[in-house]
């Protein structure tokens, strides 16, 4: 159940101020048709527009023909798994739309694979309204900042267009999810530069409370896999206790040593952080 606050969210909403986020339209597919109303009701308060599909495939049909800014989804939809609904949207020419899945759950487990099918955020219910429409208004904040940013990166054999949302690595396409994606190009673009927890959970997740350990920690690894962020690559992404993570490029010469690389692995699976 979505959790009402009509009084702290008119105080929040009185004026139209939201934190500087553009407007958005945001698709909810819950099969709790009160539940979703509600929903929609505080986005309309936020400045922003909510439409609601009681089906995971109306939803699908719904983002083939429309353009959406940000979806709202249920883990436990009646006609599709929260599972089968990410792998469809992030195989789709729509693979890029935020996705903050809900569910009444609460499992890791279910947070672990949400996150790993694509999910760019993750919220059990009952749904605090002000804090998902808040974050909702960051995701816009956020893209807001990095289509500021020029459009082309390259560095060593990775190759950027954040236009087209791609990332090449030597010459290949990399398939990342949105998240991913803009967490590997934060990383490229901070080469050599230690970032904190916060600085990455404000960049990527657009909010500066940080992150469940695993949440991060998910990502971090997932892109060092796909990017070949490795020793044997020549780079190492490594994580610092207490304080974030570092994307290092390794000295190419000759005379580095195989106890390099090896001390460089171990550094770099050292994921306590």
């Amino acid at each position: 159940m979505i959790t009402p606050q009509p009084e702290a969210f008119s105080r929040a909403t009185r004026a139209p101020n939201n934190g500087g986020a553009t407007a958005m339209r945001v698709a909810i597919a819950d099969a709790d048709h009160s539940q979703a109303q509600l929903l929609d009701h505080y986005l309309r308060r936020g400045g922003h527009r909510g439409q609601h599909f009681d089906r995971g495939g109306a939803m699908i049909l719904a983002l083939n023909r429309d353009r959406f800014d940000a979806l709202v989804l249920d883990w436990n939809l009646r006609d599709i798994s929260g599972v089968e609904m990410l792998k469809r949207i992030r195989g789709s020419d729509r693979s890029s739309v935020p996705i903050l899945v809900s569910s009444t759950a609460g499992r890791e487990e279910d947070l672990v694979s949400a996150l790993r099918q694509g999910a760019d955020d993750f919220m059990i219910k009952p749904i605090r309204c002000l804090e998902l429409v808040a974050r909702l208004e960051a995701i816009a904040r956020r893209r807001a900042r990095l289509s500021a940013q020029p459009d082309m990166l390259a560095v060593d054999v990775y190759h950027v267009d954040t236009r087209s949302r791609t990332l090449m690595r030597g010459g290949r396409s990399v398939e990342l999810t949105g998240k991913d994606f803009d967490l590997g190009v934060l990383f490229l673009r901070n080469v050599g530069q230690l970032l904190s927890r916060g600085q990455i959970c404000e960049q990527v997740w657009g909010r500066r409370e940080i992150l469940a350990s695993r949440t991060l920690d998910t990502h971090v690894s997932r892109i060092r896999s796909k990017l070949g962020f490795t020793p044997e690559n020549g780079w190492i992404l490594s994580a610092k206790y207490g304080h974030g993570y570092s994307l290092q490029k390794l000295d190419a010469a000759p005379s580095v040593s195989t106890g390099r690389i090896a001390s460089a692995r171990l550094s770099c699976e050292a994921e306590s952080i």
